[in-house]
Parts: C-alpha cells; sequence; structure tokens
C-alpha cells in the first residue's frame, strides 16, 4: 500500500474542497476501498474521511411523502428499519441479501452505491484491465467469464455491478442527491452508473470531487409495497453476490397489473431497468404467462460475453419466479433465523 495523506473534514464544503484535489478519495466505512487499496487496485493520494460530517446521517419522511435517506446511514440501520421496510420491501430485502451482518452494520448507503465491480481481472493487479488502467485490454474477455455481463457489455469491459441494494432502487425510480464544485444537483439512481462503452474507466457520473449526501425514494414507491420482492440468485448459501438478482413491483386492481416496475442485477456493468418488460406486464393479467414473456422481453438484448449464456435463462426464470411470488406477499416481517439465499424477509399472512 502505497502512502497517503488522511484528512478530516468538518463540513461538506470542506470535504469538498479537500476530495476535488487530484488523486484523493472519500472514505466512509471503508468496507470496499480499503480492499483495493491493500490489493494495490487503488492507489489514492489522499483519503478524506466524511464519517463526522454533521447531518448525513438521518432517515427523513419528508412532507411530499418521499424518504431521504442520508449517505452516512447504516445499511443494517436503514434495512431494519421498520417503517421504511414496510413500506419499500424490496429494498430492504435486498439490503439484508447482500454482505454479512457485520458488514451491513458498517457500510453506509452512500458507499454502497458507489462500490466497484468484484471481477477477478480488476482485482489482480497483474491482469489487464481496462478500469484500472485504460488501454490496457480486458483479460476476462478470454479468461473466466462465466458470471460476466450479458447485457450492455463492450469489448473493452465485461464486468458487471456488484450492489443487491440498487437493483430495487432503481426499479422504484431513486434519486441521488449529489455535492459538488458547483453546488448541489440531483441524478436518478439509474444515470449514476455507466455502461463501459469506449470508456470503462468512467463508471459513474460523477465529476473529481462530487460527494454523494443522500438517497430519495419517491412516494410512489410505496403504491407497490403489497407487490414487492428482490429474488437473489449466488454460488453458496450466503455471503456471496449475485449471479443474477431481480427486483420486482407491481401494482394491481381490478385483477389486471396497473404498473410494473422491473430491474435486474448481476446482468449488466449497471443495475438494469427492463423497461420494454414493464411494458409488456402493464394491462396484462398476472399469471404466469403474461411473466414469460416480460421475462423474453427484459432479455431480449441479451448476448453471452463468453462462458455465461446460461445467465441469459437463469435471468429470465428468476424474472419469473419473482413476479410469480408477489400476489403471495401480504405483510413482510422481520425472521429471528439468519437469513436463506433470497429469503431475508419472510412472508406472513395478514
Amino acid at each position: 500500500m502505497m502512502n497517503f495523506d488522511y484528512v478530516r473534514p468538518a463540513s461538506v464544503a470542506d470535504a469538498i474542497a479537500a476530495g476535488s484535489e487530484k488523486g484523493a478519495s472519500y472514505l466512509a466505512s471503508g468496507t470496499n476501498l480499503l480492499d483495493l487499496m491493500k490489493g494495490g487496485v487503488s492507489r489514492p493520494s489522499r483519503l478524506v474521511d466524511v464519517t463526522r460530517l454533521p447531518g448525513l446521517d438521518r432517515i427523513e419522511h419528508l412532507p411530499d411523502g418521499s424518504l431521504r435517506i442520508g449517505a452516512l446511514v447504516r445499511n443494517a440501520d436503514l434495512a431494519h428499519d421498520t417503517e421504511f421496510a414496510r413500506s419499500y420491501p424490496a429494498v430492504a430485502e435486498a439490503l439484508l441479501s447482500g454482505a454479512s451482518a457485520q458488514l451491513r452494520n458498517a457500510a453506509t448507503v452512500g458507499g454502497n452505491l458507489m462500490q466497484r465491480t468484484r471481477c477477478a481481472y480488476f482485482y489482480d493487479a497483474g491482469s489487464a484491465c481496462n478500469r484500472r488502467w485504460p488501454g490496457a485490454g480486458c483479460d476476462a474477455l478470454k479468461g473466466e467469464n462465466r458470471l460476466h455481463a450479458v447485457l450492455g457489455w463492450s469489448e473493452g469491459c465485461i464486468a458487471t455491478h456488484p450492489s443487491d441494494f440498487c437493483v430495487p432502487l432503481v426499479a422504484f425510480d431513486a434519486v441521488v442527491e449529489i455535492e459538488g464544485k458547483g453546488g448541489r444537483r440531483e441524478l436518478p439512481l439509474e444515470a449514476l452508473h455507466r455502461l463501459p462503452g469506449d470508456a470503462p474507466e468512467r463508471e459513474t457520473a460523477l465529476e473529481r470531487g462530487d460527494l454523494i449526501v443522500a438517497l430519495r425514494l419517491p412516494a410512489e414507491a410505496k403504491d407497490f409495497a403489497g407487490h414487492a420482492r428482490y429474488i437473489k440468485v449466488r454460488e453458496r448459501t450466503s455471503y456471496a453476490f449475485a449471479v443474477v438478482s431481480a427486483a420486482a413491483g407491481l401494482r394491481i386492481e381490478d385483477g389486471k397489473i396497473r404498473e410494473a416496475r422491473l430491474a435486474l442485477g448481476g446482468v449488466a456493468a449497471k443495475p438494469w431497468r427492463a423497461r420494454d418488460a414493464e411494458q409488456v406486464l402493464a394491462g396484462a393479467a398476472p399469471d404466469v404467462a403474461c411473466y414469460r414473456e416480460a421475462a423474453r422481453a427484459a432479455l431480449a438484448d441479451a448476448k453471452p460475453s463468453g462462458d455465461n449464456a446460461f445467465k441469459i435463462e437463469l435471468a429470465q426464470r428468476i424474472v419469473v419466479r419473482a413476479l410469480t411470488l408477489l400476489p403471495q406477499v401480504r405483510r413482510i416481517a422481520f425472521p429471528r433465523c439468519p437469513a436463506l439465499p433470497s429469503r431475508p424477509l419472510q412472508e406472513r399472512n395478514a
């Protein structure tokens, strides 16, 4: 690990000034950044500790019915907030599907949004990776790539985005609040992460010095609370990233789907909003035939990036499974037993 400066600003303005310097990185819990530094993958010359910034650790219910979540709110605190879990069950389910209890107790909302790919070639400083070193190439293209992207990938990068949390956030139109040198601005979370294209090193839409200060969920997302799920398939029982995942929500009226939301994880360099599938679902009867048609629409543009063709069918099956489970959801409660794969919340009859 290279030497670096460490600063702890007292205000957001001071943090942005320090974070705007070349080579600076923001530090919250460090659950991802410190691992990257230890492996020589990330080499910041300055760490700007934002953990003591005032006002960023609050969960606020706004007058318009939306929910504002400070960037320093811990994942576990948010997931176990009773009102939050009742209003946004798929988001709480995604939070509890990620990492271990110890990491959830430390990790922050803002840090979760900014975590980087878990591609093994990105983590190996001896491998060619365009994300680490633009123009170096992508060893994953001809390497071990069964877990890599099937949507939105390019010859420059086939990595996937690792977050569980971001998948339902994209499905339910979450907005990110950003402070930067030019002041405060807002950005749909769907636009925060970038597809690789010919610039894989540009992973997000943030500029140097930009600091995520909050995340906001619109009031309309609550309309899906009665029929919302997050389903994750992983290669071992726990503490593993998604091979594929799906966040789904339906608003059902008079036996028809009035509105649908669907996003996929583990299939692209960003959480993938499946808008074509949502259009298939809207106005249809909630049945398996419709769900299968929506699943095909969600993966219509998918193509293997190597030895991962199975992920296309698997993603379709997960879409169908998530949608099939939705009408069964009545009330979500937290079980006392440890979380099992894709079942961190327990369904109970009302």
